[in-house]
């Protein structure tokens, strides 16, 4: 760690001399560029420089230790300073992981039944309860985007934006394939199934610029259903829109004006296909998805809720806590705060994370 603050101090310093020549100040753009970086860099410096004079004051004390005329107050500043060295550190530590530009956007979070059958529409209806209840208790709104509904309950698919503060931060790891493990309602033997519920996670993107054709596009209109299917409107105001080169569906149903929903859909359709090239990028650079933590990619089983064992395990970081009904109530921050934990623990040390 002190190898990489001398480096940046290193640097610090050389921003400082060329911000100062004439072909910089002259050049707009490059003004720009390296005082965006120095401003970037200012914090890190001034916590560093502080650890070494709280570091130099701490040697200091301890010198004085064995003087008896000043050991009472020497050893009296050994920990002060002991104490506001090991806060320092922390602080350091935190300020050195790279910093993710998406981690304060809201997000689109689609989730999907997968294997299973109604078992799995049902988990996916579950899946969204918890994450509901997680966003009420962060003080986030949610916004359902378009649903249709499982025959027998929960959702096969449901799009909802959730927005709030520094939403993406704490939802960025949910993304990947959730394991279900427990009697289904339709089991009369009471035996244990397996099931699966595919969740997916995009940062709200603003002005995507991506170029949609006309041509490109089918858009089907339908009558808006609410809560068992029934039509909360007379009028064809929802919106399903086709991609066809790519294949993604987005739909929007939550206005009353058809023309409001195809905005929307247009939006959704844009942030997926956003979405689905800055994964091909990361693929093609042999780079992880999002986050250091995992791929985020559907295929790959992130965490199986136990219910026989009222457990919950994060597979990624091997993390288990005996408390899936208070989970499923959006009790998620020991999760996600594992999740962090590792996730900046990795990046501070440079690793990979293999999933």
């Amino acid at each position: 760690m002190f190898e990489r603050l001398d480096n940046i101090i290193k640097r610090f310093e050389e921003l400082k001399s060329e911000l100062t020549k004439e072909e910089i100040l002259s050049d707009y753009n490059k003004l720009k560029e390296l005082s965006k970086e120095q401003s970037d860099l200012e914090e890190i410096v001034s916590l560093y420089n502080d650890y070494k004079s709280t570091q130099k004051a701490l040697d200091e004390a301890k010198s004085l230790i064995d003087d008896p005329e000043f050991k009472d107050i020497a050893l009296g500043e050994v920990e002060e300073l002991t104490n506001k060295m090991e806060k320092l550190h922390k602080e350091l530590e935190m300020a050195l992981v790279p910093k993710d530009e998406n981690d304060g956007k809201n997000v689109i979070m689609e989730i999907r039944g997968a294997a299973g059958g109604d078992e799995a529409n049902i988990f996916a209806g579950d899946l969204f309860r918890m994450y509901s209840y997680y966003a009420e208790k962060n003080g986030w709104k949610i916004e359902v985007l378009n649903s249709i509904e499982g025959s027998s309950g929960g959702f096969s698919q449901i799009e909802c934006m959730i927005k709030g503060s520094n939403v993406y931060s704490k939802l960025k790891y949910e993304s990947g394939s959730h394991r279900v493990q427990r009697v289904p309602v339709t089991e009369t033997q009471g035996r244990v199934h397996t099931s699966t519920a595919t969740v997916l996670v995009m940062p709200e993107v603003e002005d995507v610029d991506i170029e949609i054709k006309e041509s490109d596009l089918k858009i089907d209109v339908f009558h808006s259903s609410g809560a068992g299917g029934q039509s909360v409107n007379t009028s064809n105001s929802a919106v399903r829109i086709t991609h066809i080169p790519t294949g993604v569906v987005v739909g929007c149903q939550t206005e009353r004006s058809q023309l409001r929903n195809k905005e929307n859909a247009m939006r959704l359709l844009k942030i997926k296909l956003h979405d689905d090239m800055e994964q091909k990028k990361m693929q093609e650079a042999g780079m992880e998805r999002k986050t250091k933590i995992g791929t985020g990619d559907r295929s790959e089983k992130i965490r199986t809720y136990n219910y026989p064992q009222n457990r919950v395990t994060d597979h990624r970081i091997n993390f288990s806590i005996m408390e899936l009904d208070r989970v499923m109530d959006g009790n998620l921050d020991p999760i996600v705060e594992a999740l962090i934990t590792e996730d900046m623990r990795l990046k501070l040390a440079g690793e990979k994370f293999n999933s």
